[in-house]
């Protein structure tokens, strides 16, 4: 398969050990994951199925976004789920080997359980010290925030309160969703470094559709004060929900979804030189 053809939003790329590793969201409605593998990023395998919901588990729609991240030997996903009867949130499940199989690791949710929660992903401070980052949707609160939760060192449960570190309204380059005006939607996050800086993407809506926005702290450190005063990214292109890594060659690239728009999202490729994205 060529990576335009994979149907899937949320991508999210883990190279190792020569392997690119691609997940994401199958669709709205599907009740588990996949990943494909490549080495070129442009020929991929068909989809190898990681994860299917068995019938006892705490989650039954709204399977989304997936992360893969490795720590301590093992591949931990970070990934959301919601049930009728449960508040949406990010769980942690475990595998030996990027093609999984993933089975729970969390008990239910990691994410608040009183609150609407949902793309958990991590982040590992300067002190070894492992945090999940996640968004507190605006479905319940209108004014959707970014928050960072500290999470026990073998990533079971929750071991503090959540911290806000942004609100989706501060950003001068995001707009209130077209049918409800006090609503503003922080979607995505996505820790990495640029210069010594510690940065976040994430995304939101402007009048042109779904876009990525950039956030930064100003100590370097996830319980800094972050500034959202950039402008958007790929404003215009209705594409969003993104992730950097590093290739086996050492170049930076980011990956996303476009457009936001069911049936039709697609996986997109960008060159990463310092915060500048250009398209494959």
């Amino acid at each position: 398969m060529k990576f335009c053809d994979i149907h899937m939003r949320d991508p999210f790329i883990l190279p190792y050990e020569g392997v690119y590793y691609l997940y994401g969201t199958r669709s709205f409605h599907d009740t588990g994951f996949d990943v494909y593998t490549s080495t070129d990023l442009e020929n991929w395998s068909e989809p190898h199925s990681v994860f299917e919901a068995s019938p006892d588990f705490w989650g039954t729609i709204d399977f989304w976004a997936p992360e893969v991240h490795v720590y301590k030997g093992k591949f931990y996903m970070f990934a959301s789920f919601i049930n009728p009867h449960v508040h949406r949130g990010t769980a942690i499940l475990v595998a030996d080997s990027p093609m999984g199989p993933f089975r729970p690791h969390s008990d239910g949710a990691v994410t608040p359980r009183d609150w609407e929660c949902l793309d958990g992903t991590f982040h590992l401070d300067e002190d070894g010290q492992p945090w999940m980052v996640f968004c507190h949707e605006w479905v319940q609160i209108n004014d959707g925030t970014v928050c960072a939760i500290k999470l026990s060192d073998d990533l079971h449960h929750a071991i503090s309160e959540p911290i806000e570190l942004w609100k989706a309204s501060a950003a001068p380059a995001v707009r209130h969703l077209a049918w409800k005006d006090d609503a503003y939607v922080t979607d995505g996050p996505f820790i990495f470094r640029h210069d010594g800086k510690l940065m976040s993407l994430w995304a939101s809506f402007d009048e042109t559709g779904y876009i990525e926005v950039m956030a930064c702290s100003d100590n370097g450190r996830i319980d800094g004060n972050w500034s959202v005063d950039y402008p958007a990214l790929l404003t215009g292109c209705d594409s969003g929900h993104g992730m950097i890594f590093t290739t086996f060659d050492g170049q930076r690239k980011f990956t996303c979804h476009h457009p936001n728009n069911d049936p039709m999202e697609r996986p997109v490729l960008y060159s990463v030189d310092g915060l500048n994205f250009t398209k494959d």
